[in-house]
This record gives structure tokens, C-alpha cells and sequence, in this order.
């Protein structure tokens, strides 16, 4: 699995290492939990608000700050189902590693923060909520209408408990 990390944040809040690690650690059970049938690969961008307010305006035409993108490479016909890989192997692996491409992700290191603040759980805890959020996205998961964000809550809530970041780890 490759898993690039990228840190463009420039803001007063720590950045520490640990929350690497824990992207990378969410990231990759994620492919677990999900049962990715491939070697996967996935970008992620630490930045703050207004880097990410623009990369949101640029993208999807909304103004504002936000916590967390996530830019799929795949349309999955439905959450989860990698049938349109083997379909389409040409576009979906990096020619280099033979990884599947599964896409991007931006995190506000400035959301996490105050998300974490003001959801009474500590930014380690955050950091790895935006990130399992992110990834089932990767995966196709959706949260626009109510049947489907109650399967997304209830798998991020899985991958978060089985790996033990719950709302009281510090």
C-alpha cells in the first residue's frame, strides 16, 4: 500500500507525527474493512482553512471552509464493489507501482482542531474520524440521502472502534 502524505499547513496549530500515523493506520484498515481486493494507493493533503476553502470553491463551487475532501478516482457502480476495476484496469492502476488508485483527500488541520474542541474528543481522534470518513468516500459511500448516511455513520463508527479511536482516545 502506498499511502503519500503531504503538509502544506502553515497555520500556529501543532501538526504532530503522530497524526501520520494515524492516517496511515486508518487508511489502511480501512482497505481491510472494506476487503479492497487490491494494492491500493491514496493521497492526503494536511492544509488549513482558507487552503482548503479554495481548493473547495475551485472544486465544487462552495465558498467556505470545510473539515475534510475526498476526491475518488473510481465510480463505483455501488459502494464497495471493485467490478468495474477489473473492467477498466488501464485507468484505475498507477502504471509505476500497479496500485490501485483510489484517490485524494484534504484534511483542515484547522477543523480538526476545533472539531475536536467542540465534539469533546481529542484532534488524535478526529484526525482518524476525518480520515475513515474520507475513505469510505474513496470507496463510494455517500451521505446524501438518510438510509445512506446511516450506513456510512455506522461503518466509520466500526473502523473507528476496532482500531480504538473512540471519542475518549487521547
Amino acid at each position: 500500500m502506498i499511502i503519500n502524505i503531504d503538509s502544506e499547513y502553515e497555520g500556529k496549530l501543532i501538526v504532530p507525527d503522530e497524526f501520520c500515523d494515524i492516517i496511515r493506520d486508518v487508511i489502511e484498515y480501512a482497505c481491510d474493512f472494506i476487503e479492497c481486493p487490491y494494492e491500493a494507493e491514496v493521497n492526503v493533503l494536511l492544509t488549513g482553512d482558507e487552503e482548503i476553502r479554495l481548493i473547495n470553491k475551485e472544486n465544487r463551487d462552495i465558498d467556505k471552509a470545510t473539515d475534510v475532501l475526498s476526491f475518488p478516482m473510481l465510480d463505483f457502480p455501488k459502494p464497495g464493489d471493485f467490478s468495474l476495476v477489473e473492467e477498466n484496469t488501464y485507468d484505475y492502476f498507477n502504471a509505476e507501482t500497479g496500485n490501485l488508485l483510489l484517490g485524494d483527500i484534504v484534511i483542515s488541520i484547522d477543523k480538526v482542531y476545533s472539531q475536536a474542541e467542540e465534539y469533546g474528543h481529542s484532534p488524535k481522534r478526529e484526525i482518524a474520524f476525518l480520515t475513515s470518513h474520507s475513505m469510505l468516500h474513496l470507496f463510494g459511500y455517500d451521505h446524501m440521502e438518510d438510509e445512506e448516511r446511516r450506513v456510512m455513520e455506522e461503518l466509520q463508527e466500526k473502523i473507528l472502534i476496532q482500531k480504538g479511536y473512540t471519542r475518549d482516545y487521547e
